[in-house]
């Protein structure tokens, strides 16, 4: 692993300085139905205990633990069945000793009661010797609280279930539900406006023509927007001219959102308006990134402080960068806690060269006995171009090449930033 200095401004300077200009948006009472992936404002404390009673985990009967202990397949014990319980209805008879409640799941234990012996343990499913109506023959000894939940087992009164910033899973909103907590004070979805810039571009509908070509950028990031819980509020191409640039700006500014997002017109070339127009339009920083691909970089504040990430043109160097930057900044935004990526280690299937950036580079990785291994060549991720995007289709990860790093040998572990 042969290692260089660096010179650019890190990937670190400029995520801290995104972040640190970042503000979770208001809270919002929403109903449970509708929470699902949304991010918790406040903690969730349960007010009462799940489950509320002590209640069977099987079909079965409820005894006296200590009744059974003498039960043998040749030698069964013989109960007297004094009530039959079906779950949500309570119990009337106490169990004493030589006696049992036949019992359904989830159906409240019967005072008395110690265990449940299940039904296959029993003359229910076993027919070795006459059994008089009423009565129930035991083939299994079973220990005290075998087969029983008890009350408060999952979830007891008062305990904190989930904690503020957490997205909600299905499971989560289940939990929720237990407790019996109908609304859920939740971030709202932040509102993203994304617009693409060039006179190079082409709408989908439109007919193409030579030096043209279509509009990806816009439709990539707005699915990425909701992929990370936001609304993306689609501006369509602004041209090459301040007049433009300025007229859809003001236009995803009176939407009132949350964020801005573009794509091209933030690198040095001599049509790049974009940056020109965005530090008239309010406080912008622009920076040369030590990342590859998605080296130019802006963010700053416009009319009202609205922040806006100013992303690069070519495909994947903007998904790449709106990966690594503008992914953290929508997923603080939404109130989460926790917006680092997950990661794994590979074994790396080939050399790699970097140039002295951090290198993104587009990967497959697969599982094998062996553990995980990555290649950034095969499976169709051939070429590593900020330009080919379906580059992006095949990969399901990004070997992160270190900036000190210029060379990694096939057969070294590297950290890989999973995108599925």
């Amino acid at each position: 692993m042969k290692k260089q200095p660096t010179s650019l401004i890190t990937v670190e300077q400029a995520l801290n300085q995104i972040l640190s200009n970042i503000t979770p948006v208001e809270a919002e009472q929403q109903p449970l139905a509708q929470v699902w992936g949304r991010v918790l404002a406040t903690p969730i404390t349960a007010s009462t205990n799940v489950p509320p009673f002590a209640n069977s985990a099987m079909d079965g009967y409820a005894v006296l633990a200590e009744d059974t202990q003498l039960a043998t397949p040749d030698s069964p014990v013989r109960l007297t069945v004094v009530e039959n319980i079906p779950a949500g209805i309570m119990p009337i008879r106490k169990v004493v000793s030589q006696t049992a409640s036949r019992i359904m799941t989830g159906a409240p234990m019967p005072d008395g009661a110690t265990a449940v012996i299940r039904f296959e343990e029993t003359s229910e499913y076993i027919n070795t010797q006459t059994v008089s109506s009423g009565q129930v023959l035991v083939y299994q000894p079973v220990q005290p609280d075998d087969n029983v939940r008890f009350a408060g087992e999952d979830i007891q009164t008062g305990q904190e279930v989930l904690q503020a910033g957490h997205r909600l899973r299905p499971q989560d909103v289940g939990v929720i539900a237990a407790i019996g907590q109908a609304e859920v004070s939740v971030f709202r979805r932040p509102k993203v406006a994304i617009l693409a810039t060039g006179d190079e571009l082409v709408e989908l509908h439109e007919p193409m023509t030579v030096g043209k070509i279509r509009n990806s950028n816009e439709y990539t990031q707005a699915a990425m927007v909701q992929k990370y819980g936001g609304q993306p509020i689609m501006l369509g191409i602004a041209r090459d001219n301040v007049a433009d640039l300025t007229a859809k700006i003001n236009m995803g500014l009176a939407e009132n959102v949350d964020l801005f997002l573009t794509s091209a017109g933030v690198s040095v070339g001599d049509f790049d308006v974009v940056k020109h127009v965005l530090a008239e339009e309010g406080e912008m920083a622009f920076w040369q990134v030590g990342i590859k691909p998605g080296k130019p970089l802006a963010f700053g504040y416009l009319e009202g402080g609205v922040p806006l990430l100013g992303l690069p043109g070519n495909p994947v160097a903007a998904m790449v960068a709106f990966e690594v930057f503008a992914r953290p900044a929508l997923l603080k935004l939404a109130g989460l806690s926790n917006w680092q990526p997950r990661t794994l280690q590979a074994t790396l299937a080939e050399d790699v060269t970097n140039s002295g950036r951090r290198h993104y580079m587009r990967a497959v990785v697969t599982e094998t006995k062996a553990g995980y291994q990555v290649s950034t060549r095969d499976s169709g991720v051939r070429v590593q171009g900020s330009g080919i995007l379906t580059s992006m289709v095949w990969a399901n990860g990004l070997v992160v090449v270190p900036e000190s790093v210029t060379h990694l040998a096939a057969g070294e572990l590297v950290t890989v930033w999973m995108l599925d």
